[in-house]
């Protein structure tokens, strides 16, 4: 799979701006009606959309083990 450039515009999103954009995408990709090209743009800024969800919660999940190993 090729690998996509670096959106600017998707890597300024929080967690929640991006999740949201995503679900926004999912449920136009359900609805069908867009031409193929216009389904494949929808496809290809989903998944950049989920890789950025998924690089918060990785964020978030290192943030909370490193917080463990710290003694109070």
């Amino acid at each position: 799979m090729p690998e996509t450039k670096p959106d600017p515009e998707i890597d300024a999103l929080s967690y929640e701006e991006a999740r949201e954009q995503l679900i926004s995408v999912v449920g136009k990709l359900e609805a069908g009606g867009a031409s193929l090209e216009e389904s494949l743009a929808l496809w290809e800024r989903g998944e950049a959309l989920a890789k950025r969800c998924e690089e918060w919660l990785e964020g978030a999940r290192k943030r909370l083990a490193a917080s463990r190993d710290q003694p109070l």
